[in-house]
């Protein structure tokens, strides 16, 4: 199916209106953590390029880590089970973490990774998406910043991706079913 899915593929959320978005959202994090320290903890890999564009953004003084949380493997649906495979490499007891996802799906993925983290004692622990996909949630997840609620299509590009590739498309595309 992926081989095919770029040529069959269409423009969701095309460059300018994700930086204009990403640059909304920065600024609301820029006012809501004013003065204040901030850990940005991305998941890989599809967060990556929401996140480059967020941190440019920020201008809070910033640490930046990464976690790795896998529930697709090489399929377009969720396997239902998430393994943490990357963890992230700092103690954030009593610290602001601001979790940069690429889409919220299932919810499946999130609430592990929300469980993970709360465990270790944030001071606050909020979440920034680039998409959510609310018809698909299993479970309820509360999305702090939400770039672009969108409808059940499977998406490629910035940071999204089928079986690894497509990640580097500068826009957010759908395959075209009809």
């Amino acid at each position: 199916m992926c081989m095919e899915l770029l040529k069959n593929s269409k423009v969701l959320v095309g460059e300018a209106e994700l930086d204009n978005r990403v640059s909304e959202l920065a600024q609301q994090i820029n006012r809501d953590f004013a003065g204040e320290k901030l850990i940005v903890v991305g998941v890989l890999k599809g967060a990556f390029m929401f996140m480059s564009d967020l941190l440019k953004k920020i201008t809070l003084d910033t640490e930046v880590y990464f976690l790795k949380a896998e529930s697709y493997g090489n399929g377009t649906e969720t396997s239902g089970t998430v393994k943490i495979t990357k963890d992230i490499e700092t103690d954030i007891n009593g610290q602001n973490v601001l979790l940069v996802e690429d889409i919220i799906d299932s919810g499946f993925t999130m609430r592990e990774v929300f469980k993970l983290l709360a465990k270790r004692n944030p001071k606050s622990l909020k979440l920034a998406s680039c998409l959510s996909k609310p018809s698909r949630r299993k479970c309820e997840i509360d999305i702090d910043y939400l770039g672009f609620e969108i409808p059940d299509k499977f998406v490629i590009g910035y940071g999204l991706d089928c079986a690894e590739k497509y990640r580097n498309l500068p826009y957010i595309g759908y395959i075209e079913t009809e």
